[in-house]
């Protein structure tokens, strides 16, 4: 295979309407290696589930639609494959665990059942199906698999039930894997164990994983690559590393500031970033975050900056170098 496992180029979302269109995701590019673990992060609504939900082509339609754009994996474009192929991509190379857990499992079925169902859906045997659901219940660190594979969800804890569905991702033995904020209903603990989990089983498999979230806290110790979206679009790509150390666009360093650090005093009052994210289908000319921006300049309100090279790895959409700030 030669180029990235997954591609996104010039990716555009939202709904067509008579005489406009109105964008929701715009002109996102991402190339995801394989083996390569990426984080997509961002406020609620810059668009990064639904750049997720496209891949597998999962938008709701209507009214949502891809506008324009290529998804390519291992150089397949995704957009224009028929539905046997897609129903092979989806769950088979490409796999996709979501936010909520207690409402990813059918309440009527065994989870048994529903890994089986979707082993059998991709060329298992009913007896292969069987005894793949209790090596990947295993394989997530249940201790109890039989006991987990016979019960109905609504037995299982919250942890137990996220762990399932990342057995279900995982069956296939996918390629890609994206993780649509996973954690988020879960106590700290048990979202530290399923980070550990994660970070274990793509070392032991190689696929790739895309990691959408909004906590930056979350991808520090987790990624290796980071792309920080706003308003639909991203504003920076970086090595993990580098961008927690050097950030280069005003967004992501507000972002950074917000986190409390092992220096912050208790219960004091944590950086906030000023007024709220803009409706990304009602922009008007210039930067996005220019309202919100303690560096704008006259020339942010009259165009939007291209993704811009800052050098190791990095490339931020913004005039002013972070040297400017």
């Amino acid at each position: 295979m030669s180029g990235p496992l997954l591609e996104i180029r010039d990716l555009h979302i939202g709904i067509a309407r008579r005489h406009r269109n109105d964008e929701i995701v715009r002109g996102v590019d991402l190339a995801i290696e394989a083996g390569e673990k990426w984080g997509i992060v961002g406020e609620s609504g810059s668009g990064k589930t639904l750049t997720m939900l496209s891949v597998l082509r999962l938008l709701a339609s209507p009214p949502l639609s891809v506008l324009r754009g290529e998804i390519r994996f291992d150089g397949e474009d995704l957009a224009h494959v028929d539905d046997r192929r897609l129903r092979e991509v989806r769950g088979g190379d490409i796999a996709m665990v979501y936010q909520d857990p207690m409402t990813s499992l059918n309440p009527l079925l065994r989870v048994g059942r529903q890994l089986e169902e979707t082993l059998k859906a991709h060329g298992a045997s009913p007896a292969q199906a069987q005894a793949r659901t209790r090596d990947v219940l295993r394989q997530v660190g249940l201790s109890d698999p039989e006991r987990v594979r016979t019960s109905y969800p609504h037995q299982l804890s919250g942890g137990m039930i996220q762990r399932v569905m990342i057995a279900m991702a995982l069956a296939t033995s996918p390629r890609v894997l994206i993780a649509d904020e996973p954690t988020t209903a879960l106590d700290v603990t048990i979202q530290r164990q399923i980070l550990e989990l994660v970070t274990a089983l793509q070392a032991s498999t190689g696929m790739a994983v895309l990691w959408v979230t909004h906590d930056l806290g979350v991808v520090a110790s987790l990624v290796d690559k980071v792309a920080v979206m706003y308003a639909g679009r991203i504003v920076e790509k970086a090595h993990t590393t580098r961008l927690f150390e050097h950030p280069t666009h005003p967004y992501t360093k507000a972002l950074l500031e917000s986190l409390p650090g092992a220096g912050s005093a208790h219960r004091s009052a944590l950086h906030q970033i000023g007024s709220t994210p803009p409706d990304p289908t009602r922009l008007g000319a210039g930067c996005p975050f220019r309202e919100r921006c303690p560096y704008a300049v006259d020339q942010c309100a009259s165009s939007e900056p291209a993704l811009m090279d800052r050098g190791q790895g990095s490339f931020a959409a913004c005039w002013k170098e972070p040297s400017q700030w």
